[in-house]
């Protein structure tokens, strides 16, 4: 037997070595990177209507997908003995 989805789920997902966090909801899912608010959203109804209306939905919402953030390497300020 499977569960109604009433709220909003949240998992984070490695891909490759950006952190990323799905929301699944019951209007649709959005990915984002991890501590961003904005990433690629689809509904449901737009992934079941069929395959024109998936390409568009994503294509769309590939325009509106920030980079994910980058971690700067941690730089010391030790001197060089000579």
């Amino acid at each position: 037997m499977t569960t109604k989805l009433d709220g909003a789920l949240k998992r984070e997902l490695l891909i490759g070595r950006d952190s990323y966090t799905l929301t699944i909801s019951p209007v649709g899912f959005t990915l984002a990177p991890k501590g961003r608010r904005k990433g690629i959203s689809l509904t449901w109804t737009d992934l079941v209507s069929g395959q024109a209306a998936l390409a568009a939905a994503l294509n769309a919402s590939l325009t509106a997908l920030p980079a994910p953030a980058k971690t700067q390497p941690r730089t010391t300020n030790k001197r060089k003995r000579e």
